[in-house]
């Protein structure tokens, strides 16, 4: 399976990209590949995320254009030239890792200063960078202190300082916010966000958690099996996912097993299992009779369908469960046989509260059903 245009994201051409994956592949064993004939095209001042579950390939693929692997096949290119063979700290790359990597013995200064003076930059210059870098993560009156002194925030922030303090074109962040809290992990994303948009520097950025990737990024490409599922703006991966996995992975989605009994003019009716017949989206599907999985948002379900406009596809459902969420209510209902369909529906005035037991109808608009290979 080679990327398509289409998966690759629609930007930039490999000829104008900074950073391009040209049929890379990597194996740890000389037998099983790791990642698969990547073709990526990153372009300068892009944030793309790569994202995925455990054991898809994201990390080897950032440590492969940090320098700390090497590609089995296939060349990787930085602003139009190769770096296969250029050893990480030649690469003129700024890292961030989930650790945080700073050196105990050292003080804030200090650990920013020390890059520097590996390039051999004068003192005053020295001073001057690291006082701009404190200064972008909010963290001047930090100067000299040691790490052990500092929150888990406060050396996340001070990491990123270090990073950037060399003004490197390009920054690789691994994880970078696994280890804080809920809360602060939300800050930060927009603090790193603001910063690449400031900056104008170019970011990849590797997580396995879909809420962040859709937060930050201009591009996400979805990781499974060491190859990309799909390159896309996070837009597109939410509300047009081109296979069964992306959607899975990508929030949350009620799931309805079905097959095909008709497909004409960019629709499909599927027939369920409980015999009941819907509109969708075909995708990845194009025979009659093939099987499919009908995926549907939670949030585009609405359990008054007699208030939706003409058009809204309507069945039968039990509650099950409802879950209060403080700014959502959560239902579970059994609908065609699946007892894992929810809806969410936000916490406003009027909201009725659902009984499990209740026999109600939901509804959807049929362009937000999409029928997906199974």
């Amino acid at each position: 399976m080679t990327q398509s245009s289409a998966q690759l994201g629609g930007k930039p051409s490999a000829g104008t990209a900074f950073v391009v994956f040209d049929h890379v592949q990597k194996s740890y064993d000389g037998v099983s590949l790791v990642v698969k004939d990547l073709n990526l095209a990153i372009g300068k001042g892009e944030f793309v995320t790569m994202l995925g579950p455990s054991g898809s390939g994201k990390t080897t693929c950032l440590m492969m254009l940090a320098g700390f692997e090497t590609a089995t096949h296939g060349e990787i290119t930085l602003d139009g030239r190769p770096i296969n063979q250029v050893p990480p700290h030649k690469r003129g790359i700024g890292m961030v890792f989930q650790n945080y990597a700073l050196f105990p013995h050292m003080t804030v200064g200090e650990n920013l200063s020390f890059p520097l003076e590996v390039r051999g930059m004068a003192r005053d210059q020295r001073e001057a960078k690291v006082k701009r870098a404190l200064d972008m993560v909010q963290m001047g009156a930090f100067l000299n202190r040691r790490p052990a002194q500092l929150s888990g925030g406060q050396q996340q922030r001070i990491a990123l300082a270090r990073a950037l303090v060399f003004d490197p074109a390009l920054v690789l962040m691994d994880e970078p916010l696994g280890a804080l809290d809920k809360q602060l992990r939300e800050h930060m994303q927009f603090e790193i966000k603001h910063l690449h948009e400031s900056l104008g520097i170019t970011v990849v950025y590797v997580t396995h958690d879909q809420g962040e990737a859709l937060t930050m990024s201009d591009r996400v490409a979805v990781f499974n099996d060491g190859r990309i599922q799909q390159l896309a703006t996070p837009q597109d991966l939410y509300e047009r996912p081109d296979n069964s996995f992306v959607a899975q992975f990508i929030g949350e989605n009620n799931r309805l097993a079905g097959v095909i009994e008709d497909i004409s003019g960019g629709r499909c009716l599927v027939r369920l299992a409980t015999g009941e017949v819907i509109d969708a989206t075909p995708v990845n599907v194009t025979t009659i009779g093939a099987k499919t999985v009908v995926s549907i948002r939670p949030e585009r379900v609405e359990f008054k369908p007699e208030m939706m406009p003409a058009g809204v596809h309507t069945i039968d459902a039990e509650v099950l469960e409802f879950i209060y969420m403080g700014d959502l209510f959560r239902t579970r209902l059994r609908v065609a046989g699946s007892e894992d369909f929810v809806i969410k529906a936000r916490n406003a005035q009027g909201q009725r509260v659902l009984v499990p037991g209740e026999k109600i109808k939901v509804g959807w608009h049929p362009q937000d059903a999409r029928a997906l290979d199974p």
